[in-house]
């Protein structure tokens, strides 16, 4: 699957919804049903850890430099601060058959599965 719409795109929100995650981009959208690592130039943090929300959310206005989703192996996602989002798509990994969906649009209809 190409994520390559987000490239040049500023991160606009970051939207916890009950056990989800949302990556709002100027038009693109990301759901993550799994929580992605926050890679930050000094140390990372993950889902559960002081400053996850924090470290995410510190990223809003920022422009993304580089994304790249491998089925079965990653997504990753880089801002031009060098902060990567990254997520394992290896199946022992994630909790049920999909890890999210993207959609270049923001619409629903338009979204696919990974």
């Amino acid at each position: 699957m190409d994520v390559s719409a987000v490239i040049g795109e500023e991160l606009k929100a970051v939207e916890f919804v009950e056990d989800f995650l949302q990556l709002r981009f100027d038009a693109p959208l990301l759901t993550l049903y799994a929580w992605p690592h926050v890679l930050l130039t000094d140390f990372s943090v993950a889902f559960g850890e002081p400053e996850y929300r924090n470290a995410l959310c510190a990223q809003i206005g920022e422009k993304v430099v580089q994304a790249s989703l491998e089925e079965g192996d990653a997504l990753t996602i880089e801002f031009e601060n060098g902060t990567v989002f990254g997520l394992s798509l290896r199946e022992e990994d994630l909790d049920g058959p999909e890890a999210g969906t993207f959609s270049a649009d923001g619409s629903r209809q338009g979204a696919e599965e990974f």
